[in-house]
């Protein structure tokens, strides 16, 4: 899976055309369906009206003119504007609804998207680019949004406009209506021909945006790595290879795209060369019809065909569409692994208490990270974790938190309460989690201090950046802590921003705290008093700590240090010291060096 959604790698978008999907999408129509109805009765009615133009010319210039009735040609002239305004008037009602229609549709299958993208597991994130997610919630949507709406009301108005069309040409002359018809197998083996190439081009024009969509987002969120390595004439190198690829594919589904349209212009073109010829010379009898009649065909002939091409292409746009929409869906039913079972409870205000009973776990199947963990920790205990990188650390906590779910064994809260037999919000609001990425939201500091708690006043918020010593930075800042601060933080240095997520942390008053690598970006003076702050914070509650920096977690009452999938080694610094192990080794190694530093 994760091969084939980087950016390198086109998604597979040939499959067939699957009624199902477009019914699945019929409950979006409905909410709609009034103004769609309502649209499709004033364009249905502008239809009819606009056929009566090429009736009026024929009147005009059978009646009108050779009669020099001035007074039957002004009402007639009266009767064509009237009509002009009011398909024009119509029609501008018909695009208002149909727009408010298409953005609902849009709205409603972006927020159903949206919510389930929420619920879904660390693990759909971990294996595919985000800027192939956002272009299922952008791009295909706006397009499925589209042909769900105008192109379904199109292709029914196309129709409309197809039998209206040809109930006007035979009713005006059977003879030059049979001559118009004539060209429509020809029309409909073209484009039998070309529509699979059609389908595949546009497909391929599909694949390769997406492929230019992820990787631009991965750019952009790595952009200070790039600049950081010199990569950027490399990276400019990749765009440049992918956007010619999307420029390639774009002309050539164009090219063929076009070639529909030209056949049909061509098409229409020599039938009405026939007209005229079956019309003046009827098996060479001289003139059949009157001028009037003649000039009313020949506009039925452009008004025949103009739906016949729009059809095929409104038909080309569902197949595709139809692909996208499968894949919307497809992101809608991916499996919610972590979630509420049916018998799930309330987890009730827990004193802290955490059990590891026989506990194995993956991130990919028949691969373990860790294998029969066993432990217990007593409410308000403080441990930490340390081990080489990849050994299982953060795995442990996120375990705890329940972001994973087990592939054998049980994590049990106060003895009896299973993680996966309680609800995720009753869970999580008791505890107190900071990852090793400090992520700062659009908006302003105190809006990212209360993110896990919005009723919090400002004596609160306050308090809790004292703790963690980031209220004197905040006061220095020009708006305080109303000071707007850009998406991940872009004013903030990195330590400020481990700072200010750890405020966010510290408000939530959890019973359970986990610090991931809390302070890996603090300088050394800072994190000496910040230290004061977790000390404060740790009273009292169970907490687990992550950390490289084994200078942060000597006063933990136990350390486990975690390799070959087991726990090694636990017990205190001290303890772990005296016996000349595994984390005697780290501890002298990583002291060693910051002496010699």
């Amino acid at each position: 899976m994760a091969k084939r959604n980087t950016f390198g790698v086109d998604e597979n978008l040939e499959t067939p055309f699957n009624i199902k999907h477009l019914l699945r999408a019929g409950k979006y129509i409905k909410r709609h369906g009034l103004k769609m109805f309502i649209a499709l009765i004033m364009a249905s009615v502008s239809a009819v009206v606009a056929l009566f133009i090429p009736k009026i010319s024929q009147w005009v210039l059978d009646d009108a003119v050779p009669n020099k009735n001035y007074s039957y040609l002004l009402r007639l002239l009266l009767i064509y504007v009237g009509i002009l305004a009011g398909s024009i008037l119509l029609n501008v009602i018909r695009a208002r609804l149909m727009a408010h229609a298409a953005q609902g549709i849009i709205y409603d299958i972006r927020e159903d998207l949206f919510a389930h993208l929420q619920k879904l597991p660390f693990t759909y994130y971990d294996s595919r680019p985000t800027g192939k997610i956002l272009v299922r919630v952008v791009n295909y949507v706006n397009s499925v949004a589209d042909i769900l709406s105008n192109g379904i009301l199109n292709m029914v108005m196309e129709c409309i406009t197809l039998i209206l069309v040809a109930i006007f040409m035979f009713g005006t002359d059977v003879k030059l209506a049979f001559v118009i018809v004539a060209g429509l197998p020809i029309f409909v083996g073209w484009i039998l021909l070309i529509k699979p190439r059609q389908r595949r081009a546009w497909q391929a024009q599909s694949n390769k945006a997406s492929n230019f969509n992820a990787y631009l987002a991965e750019s952009l969120d790595g952009s200070k790595v790039s600049e950081l390595f010199a990569r950027q004439g490399a990276n400019v190198g990749t765009c440049k290879e992918l956007l010619a690829a999307c420029r390639k594919t774009w002309m050539d589904a164009i090219y063929i795209s076009n070639s529909v349209w030209l056949f049909s212009v061509i098409l229409t073109q020599v039938v009405s060369t026939f007209l005229y010829l079956t019309g003046v010379y009827w098996y060479g009898g001289g003139l059949i019809v009157s001028f009037g009649i003649l000039s009313a065909m020949s506009q039925y002939a452009s008004r025949f065909w103009a739906p016949i091409t729009n059809l095929a292409n409104i038909y080309n746009s569902f197949i595709n569409n139809i692909a996208y929409l499968e894949r919307i869906f497809e992101t809608m039913d991916e499996p919610i692994t972590i979630d509420d079972a049916p018998d799930a409870v309330e987890l009730p205000e827990v004193k802290g208490e955490v059990t590891f009973d026989h506990v194995t776990f993956g991130y990919e199947e028949g691969i373990h990270v860790l294998e029969d963990i066993n432990f217990h920790i007593n409410p308000g205990e403080s441990i930490a974790l340390v081990g080489q990188t990849g050994s299982g650390k953060t795995t442990i906590v996120n375990l705890i938190s329940r972001f994973y779910d087990l592939n054998g064994g049980a994590v049990l809260l106060d003895g009896k309460y299973d993680v996966s037999k309680v609800t995720l919000k009753s869970l999580r609001d008791q505890m107190g989690i900071m990852m090793q990425d400090s992520f700062i939201f659009t908006g302003t500091i105190r809006d990212n201090i209360r993110y896990g708690k919005l009723d919090a006043t400002q004596e609160e918020i306050e308090r809790a950046a004292k703790a963690v010593c980031a209220h004197d930075f905040i006061e220095q800042m020009d708006n305080g802590y109303d000071t707007a601060v850009s998406e991940r933080g872009g004013r903030l240095s990195q330590g400020q921003k481990q700072l200010i997520s750890f405020a966010r942390t510290l408000l939530s008053d959890p019973k359970i705290l986990i610090l991931d690598e809390a302070t890996s970006s603090i300088d050394t003076k800072t994190e000496k008093l910040l230290q004061n702050g977790i000390d404060v914070l740790m009273k009292g509650r169970t907490s687990f700590i992550v950390a490289h920096r084994l200078s942060t977690i000597r006063k933990c009452d136990r350390i486990f240090f975690i390799g070959n999938k087991q726990i090694l080694e636990a017990g205190s610094h001290e303890e772990l010291m005296a016996k000349h192990g595994l984390y005697y080794q780290l501890y002298t190694t990583q002291m060693g060096k910051r002496d010699s530093e």
